[in-house]
């Protein structure tokens, strides 16, 4: 019960934040008085389910495509071989994520993530997504916004539109591809034009962890319209480990968010996994989040790719109630101390040995 009680109080004063930090255009101040009444109903679901012994999750990861239009640098997605240059035929279908989108809203969940893949290349799940009311921010590659797009998102502002960069043109473009940088910088345009709520996703390294945090750099955000910031720890793929943020550069980001916090009080600012250590660890496996992959396998986080059940046909309930997540939050694997942004990530063997007992 302390855990649920205390993210709904953090997620209650992000929603509050969100609105602060917003310019509080008619139709956006609409939407975000809704989304505040709708929050504080969710969050009475999920204190009403915790004490019924059902807890919910707040948070429910989606990836919704398995298409991508480019070809990042040590893309995690790709070298899973989730990620590729079609859209696959197994992906779920639009009417099954709406009817899990509703289920979600109607337990207590309160924001869908959408990813990929590049979810933007799943304009039908994106209408389902925003049918169900649920908050979903969308983490895009940000090359695709058409004007139909961008007008999809206006229409429905409870899709948030968050853009990764990873630092600067040269930083984007080295990692992301040739003129890419400044594709999304023109789509930031459109959205701050169009006074969308939207942030931007940096994935963190340690050669551009300074940089990204830098005054100069967010600043620059800021005023173009940026009112979000997700900071994702690098998971490593190919042997890329050096990458990884250690514990002293995950000190470092930590000391510099509480400083940023105070510079920019008009942009929220979230940080993967950073914001759950003072929540006890990792809250995969359905403690606060869980995973559903493009073809409806519940698993405990997009790093943990592991499943024992498909909700192409069963429930949430059956996802949260599974063997493996229950033996993952009995485990403690999760409170341990890890590399990269997922304590499952470097686990991958006593993961794979609990679903092997099962």
């Amino acid at each position: 019960m302390e855990l649920t009680q205390y993210m709904n109080e953090a997620i209650g004063r992000m929603v509050r934040d969100v609105i602060l930090s917003s310019r509080l255009s008619p139709k956006e101040l609409r939407f975000l008085t809704q989304a505040a009444k709708t929050q504080r109903e969710a969050a009475r679901k999920r204190l009403h389910a915790e004490a019924s012994g059902n807890p919910v999750p707040p948070f429910l990861i989606t990836s919704v495509a398995t298409r991508c239009n480019l070809h990042c640098a040590g893309c995690y997605a790709r070298a899973n071989h989730t990620c590729t240059d079609q859209i696959a035929k197994t992906e779920m279908s639009a009417a099954r994520w709406g009817e899990l989108f509703r289920e979600a809203k109607a337990m207590g969940v309160s924001f869908a993530l959408l990813a990929g893949g590049e979810p933007l290349a799943r304009p039908d799940v994106l209408d389902e997504a925003a049918a169900s009311g649920l908050l979903c921010p969308v983490f895009t590659n940000g090359t695709l916004f058409t004007p139909e797009m961008l007008a999809r998102f206006d229409g429905h502002r409870n899709l948030i539109p968050v853009v990764s960069l990873e630092g600067d043109q040269e930083q984007t473009d080295r990692r992301r591809g040739h003129g890419i940088y400044n594709s999304v910088r023109c789509a930031m345009a459109d959205m701050d034009r169009l006074g969308l709520f939207f942030g931007v996703s940096i994935t963190v390294t340690v050669e551009n962890l300074r940089a990204v945090t830098e005054k100069t750099f967010l600043s620059s955000l800021y005023g173009i319209g940026c009112r979000l910031v997700f900071f994702v720890e690098y998971v490593p793929v190919d042997g890329s480990v050096e990458l990884a943020p250690g514990e002293a550069e995950r000190g470092f980001l930590e000391q510099r968010l509480t400083a940023l916090r105070d510079h920019f009080p008009g942009i929220l600012f979230l940080s993967f996994p950073g914001d759950e250590k003072v929540l006890g660890g990792c809250l995969a496996a359905g403690r606060g989040f869980f995973h559903i992959n493009a073809f409806g396998d519940a698993e405990p986080c997009p790093f943990s790719p592991y499943s024992d059940v498909n909700l192409r046909f069963g429930s949430l309930r059956d996802a949260l109630n599974s063997m493996l997540f229950r033996q993952i939050r009995e485990s403690g694997l999760e409170a341990e101390e890890h590399i990269g942004g997922c304590a499952l990530f470097a686990r991958q063997a006593e993961v794979a040995g609990l679903l092997q007992k099962r």
